[in-house]
């Protein structure tokens, strides 16, 4: 159920064609899709919903009473993610029937007080999912990036865990006795925890390259897959300064010293990985997200030792992308990989041509994807990946096509219409793009999704048209005027939308030329504040959302 990971917040041989083909999808209604995974409950998922700490109260007594493990899944409906989820997993006959063993909860990141249960999971991207033994400690967190054979398989070993990940890592970490003490399943739940959606629960962010390293020094070699794939994450991980390429200028901030230097011991490993029939399946997930991350920390830019990697990659990314027990997401970001790798010695602002034969898969993928989908999951999920893709390989007009005839058949056209936007700005289309940005947010649907999108487009205004004081402080009026009668929307991603909204004004006003709008702001905002309880962790995040911006390199809370 993969995704190219940049996704998370975005078909024939010319555009002419690609129009041709699209025309009669521009007619055709919208394709049926549920906003939860509530619809799959008559196939025998018995999701239940949770709209507030109440709800989740009663799940948690449920498994107590029931000796169940709670499985939470927090998503949104416009999530293309969240709809992969839906459409390989949720739907599968092995998945439902695990579902018996365990009382499946489903936050919608939109219902009445969900950001306020994302606070107490302390869960944060969409989708996350979460595992907790029936006295509510959280056992591990699952990996929505796997093949959905494979996050079976891991299910199953979080459930049948005896103890937490946190308490695993530690005795893994510890070394020596501990470490020697974990059985091959222990590892196994390390290796595939899900360490992108651990939001500091049982290590903090900068330290996770580290501890991966450690985890893959630690490791016993057998069975080889968990080994292998604790040093991938550990490479991909790494914080590795770009390549600086002959012409370009160097970023104006020093990037951190990389984890792990070239190392041909490693990169052997890989090359043996890569060239193996049965191995990249495996790891499909992690290569196909991470190949030119690996490829750069791996190799050095214009040598022999990129070029043999390369190559190694391209070699094994093709059989993955024609690999039909991969869904069709998987086997498109595989292709998304071999892009990546094509432009990985590029000048950052450089005018790339890829091979036409990369181009024709490019939009052969594209344009099967476009005329094969009948699930409305999947077409959010994979059409919203292929426009990416197309755009990443430099076919802007053709990605623009593919998500205009794709509006009338979403079920969240607000998410392709931010794409569109996207696509104006990279082409230096102002106006069009604050069009797609205006119209996505009045199409956007749900609390939090509204103030998300809201934030967007008043980051665009001040980015674009910054001398549009009138439209600016419109926009961020109707915002705070929405976010006062919403009962949750200073927790989790309401909190930072509305705190992003925050560090633009304060950016925009920098000189104070702004000074008139940004005190009317104020006075709005201190109006929403001043209905929340003072001692409410809510109040003092909306009292906060105009403090000036954090120094570089620290993050808002």
């Amino acid at each position: 159920m993969n995704l190219h990971p940049r996704l998370v917040l975005l078909c024939a041989a010319s555009a002419l064609v690609l129009m041709a083909c699209s025309k009669p999808n521009e007619a055709a209604p919208p394709l049926a899709a549920a906003s939860a995974p509530a619809a799959q409950a008559a196939e025998g998922i018995a999701w239940k919903q949770a709209a507030s700490d109440a709800d989740v109260d009663a799940a948690f007594a449920l498994a107590r009473a029931e000796n169940k493990p709670v499985f939470v899944y927090w998503g949104a409906k416009w999530c293309p993610p969240c709809n992969q989820v839906k459409a390989t997993l949720f739907n599968r006959q092995d998945f439902i029937q695990r579902s018996r063993a365990f009382v499946p909860v489903y936050v919608d990141g939109d219902s009445p007080g969900a950001q306020k249960i994302g606070s107490r999971f302390k869960v944060r991207g969409y989708p996350t999912m979460v595992l907790f033994n029936p006295q509510g400690t959280e056992l591990t967190r699952l990996p929505g990036e796997v093949d959905a054979a494979q996050y079976t398989q891991v299910l199953t070993l979080g459930m049948n865990a005896q103890r937490p990940v946190k308490a695993v890592l530690a005795d893994a970490r510890a070394g020596g006795e501990p470490a020697r003490r974990l059985t091959p399943n222990d590892w196994k739940l390390l290796a595939f925890y899900s360490w992108e959606t651990d939001e500091q629960q049982i290590v903090p962010k900068k330290d996770i390259p580290a501890v991966l390293r450690q985890l893959a020094d630690h490791c016993p070699a057998d069975p080889p897959e968990t080994a292998a794939r604790l040093l991938l994450k550990a490479v991909a991980a790494s914080d590795v300064k770009p390549d600086v390429k002959p012409g370009s200028k160097p970023d104006s901030k020093p990037a951190a010293q990389p984890v792990l230097k070239p190392d041909p011991v490693v990169r052997d490993k890989l090359l043996r990985l890569l060239a193996d029939p049965v191995q990249p399946r495996v790891h499909m997930d992690v290569l196909t997200n991470n190949a030119a991350d690996l490829t750069r920390a791996l190799s050095a830019a214009k040598t022999p030792e990129r070029g043999q990697l390369v190559d190694a990659f391209n070699a094994a990314l093709k059989r993955l992308a024609a690999d039909a027990t991969l869904s069709r997401a998987d086997r498109m970001t595989a292709v998304i990989a071999r892009v990546d790798l094509a432009k990985l010695d590029a000048a950052k602002d450089a005018v790339l041509t890829l091979p036409e034969a990369l181009l024709a898969e490019v939009r052969d993928h594209t344009a099967r994807a476009d005329r094969e989908i009948t699930d409305g999951y999947e077409r959010q999920a994979v059409i919203t990946t292929a426009a990416y893709m197309l755009e990443q390989a430099g076919l802007l007009g053709e990605s623009d096509v593919l998500l205009k005839a794709n509006l009338a058949r979403s079920h969240s056209p607000f998410y392709l219409m931010s794409d569109l936007a996207a696509n104006a700005t990279k082409r230096g289309d102002t106006a069009e793009a604050l069009r797609w940005h205006e119209e996505a947010f009045k199409r956007s649907e749900g609390p939090a999704t509204r103030l998300q999108w809201g934030a967007g487009y008043v980051g665009a205004l001040v980015e674009l048209a910054p001398e549009d004081e009138a439209r600016i402080e419109r926009v961020v009026q109707q915002l705070f005027t929405e976010a006062g009668a919403q009962p949750d929307a200073f927790f989790e991603r309401s909190a930072r939308s509305l705190q992003r909204v925050g560090s633009k004004l304060q950016g925009w006003n920098k000189t104070n030329q702004h000074a008139a709008v940004m005190q009317r702001l104020q006075a709005r905002l201190a109006g929403v504040c001043s209905a929340l309880p003072a001692d409410e962790a809510q109040r003092a995040a909306c009292d906060g959302v105009f403090k000036p911006p954090p120094a570089s390199g620290q993050k808002r809370a």
